[in-house]
């Protein structure tokens, strides 16, 4: 794993296998730039290469990855961008699309299609 720091700049850059827990949330990515504000916190990580996540939200458990991960500190909240894709590990439903948004202050989702490409869900339906 490699790791450079610009303080001027406030950005770091871990590269190779890298692995961020934050509570009960994860992410795995081969690149991580994280910005930081001018007391040096953390205001914004953001995954390239192999972007990977767990997420709760509202007693659920969220598996997911996508070109790009964004983590946004202060507003709590994920953008998958690019091949963005999440599972609900509870109930296996899938959802697959350009962009989505987990705001986990607001406990929302939203999903996003760009050039009228369709957003799939992919979830069981029990007969009665």
């Amino acid at each position: 794993m490699n790791f450079f720091s610009d303080e001027n700049s406030g950005q770091s850059i871990l590269s190779g296998n890298v692995f961020i827990k934050k509570e009960g949330d994860v992410l795995n990515s081969d690149k991580v730039v994280i910005y930081t504000d001018k007391n040096k916190k953390p205001i914004r990580y953001e995954a390239t290469q192999n972007a990977r996540f767990e997420v709760r939200l509202k007693d659920k458990s969220y598996k997911g990855s996508g070109d790009k991960f964004i983590y946004y500190v202060n507003s709590d909240i994920y953008e998958i961008i690019g091949n963005a894709y999440i599972i609900e590990l509870e109930t296996k439903r899938k959802i697959f699309g350009d962009k989505i948004i987990v705001d986990k202050k607001q406990k929302i989702y939203k999903v996003e299609s760009f050039n009228k490409k369709p957003i799939r869900f992919v979830f069981d339906v029990e007969e009665k």
